[in-house]
């Protein structure tokens, strides 16, 4: 395992160091930028820092340059993200787009789709979002119902997505369909993209606990897709999701803007206990932030290990699902912790009244969805014990048999 950057990679954090402290906007580094702005205002600058990194090739170090990309390495790409995390900067409207969707355009798509769709979702003038999971559908993707008809040219799609983050501001989607019901479930698929204006498509925000809206279920009826944008061939559906879930799963790196254990032992030396003593100095409290500040260690060494394999051009192993197997737990259990610590305080929500801008707040309200997203906690137990430990597989009543027979299938 490497823990320094080779000579290469030092002179191009150097080189991303100058360009992000001459471009990023004013007070971005104050970690006072955007903390207060709406959806709507936040996204405008979002677009417009969009579009200059993706002029400096910044936008996607990774893609080849006649897409708009620097041809770059993937630990060149981390090095760009962990040292931009160090700006608070407005973003999330642009990854999933260009993270996962328009990476599956680009691998699955025809010359003409890449010419008119990969610029502008480069430079943030379009925004995409992806339409996978169903009410009865989620952690077992293939047991999706939504049902793609052909009918000449076109495809009449009709059904119920749900927890499609950005539908509300996205122009367009990638959708996963089930065009044939009479084959096992993995092979009656079929795979879209669609504009999200397109009739019969409706968007519903979902109101979440923290008061944000980002979430939402998007209703189809008798929408019309035509064939010259679907992606793979009638019923490889599945095989074209995997493109986009493994580029899900690639997406690694610095990440910032969440509270740790750094912020914790902050609080806890602030925060006064009624013997009169600082919360640091109670031998249960500091135990609590041994055991996060070890695993945290941990963590960060495990992603060191990912790291280096990019660094190294070999495919990083397991280390992410083991990695967020235990962070998604940890982040619930330290930021319950610290509402613990403030008391009656805990229950505030309010920026102004509560140590770090309620961030513990907002990270406590986020927390079990973390253990959703990205695959719930036990997908993730279910992949570490088949793949890493080699243990036998769960028995799948369903995996042979046509999906209309399947239990449950109507």
């Amino acid at each position: 395992m490497d823990f320094e950057d080779t000579p290469e990679e030092a002179a191009f954090r150097k080189q991303v160091q100058k360009w992000l402290g001459e471009n990023a906007p004013k007070g971005a580094s104050s970690g006072m930028f955007a903390a207060d702005l709406n959806e709507k205002e936040a996204l405008k600058i979002a677009r417009a820092w969009q579009a200059k990194k993706a002029a400096a090739g910044y936008a996607k170090i990774t893609w080849p340059k006649e897409f708009g990309g620097m041809g770059g390495t993937g630990i060149q790409n981390v090095i760009y993200s962990q040292e931009e995390a160090k700006f608070n900067l407005p973003g999330g409207f642009f990854d999933i787009g260009l993270g996962m969707c328009v990476p599956t355009v680009m691998a699955h798509g025809k010359p003409e789709h890449l010419e008119r769709y990969v610029k502008p979702a480069l430079y943030g003038e379009e925004i995409w979002c992806q339409l996978f999971s169903e009410p009865a559908a989620g952690s077992d993707l293939a047991g999706i119902r939504m049902r793609a008809e052909k009918d000449g040219d076109d495809w009449i799609v009709n059904g119920q997505k749900i927890w499609t983050s950005g539908a509300h501001y996205s122009d367009f989607g990638i959708v996963v369909t089930r065009s044939d019901p009479t084959v096992p479930k993995h092979k009656g698929l079929t795979f879209f993209f669609l504009d999200m204006k397109s009739p019969g498509v409706e968007v519903k925000p979902i109101k979440q606990i923290s008061g944000g809206a980002n979430f939402n279920e998007v209703f189809f009826t008798n929408v019309r897709i035509p064939d010259s944008q679907r992606l793979g061939a009638p019923g490889d559906g599945w095989k074209v999701s995997l493109t986009t879930l493994m580029n899900e799963r690639l997406a690694i790196g610095g990440g910032g803007g969440q509270l740790g254990t750094d912020q914790l032992i902050e609080l806890a030396r602030k925060i006064t206990l009624p013997d009169g003593q600082p919360a640091i100095k109670n031998s249960a409290v500091r135990e609590k932030l041994a055991d996060w500040y070890v695993q945290g260690q941990g963590l960060k060494y495990t992603r060191f290990r990912s790291l280096t394999a990019l660094s190294k051009g070999q495919t990083p192993g397991p280390e992410n699902s083991i990695g967020k197997a235990v962070s998604a737990q940890r982040g619930q259990d330290y930021s319950a912790f610290a509402l613990e610590l403030m008391d009656m305080g805990g229950i505030l929500n309010e920026n102004d009244l509560v140590p770090f801008k309620a961030g513990f707040q907002a990270s406590w309200l986020m927390a079990p969805a973390m253990r959703i997203a990205g695959g719930t906690d036990e997908i993730l137990k279910n992949i570490i014990a088949e793949r890493v430990l080699g243990m036998p597989g769960d028995i799948r009543v369903d995996k042979d048999i046509p999906y209309n027979q399947s239990p449950g299938v109507k």
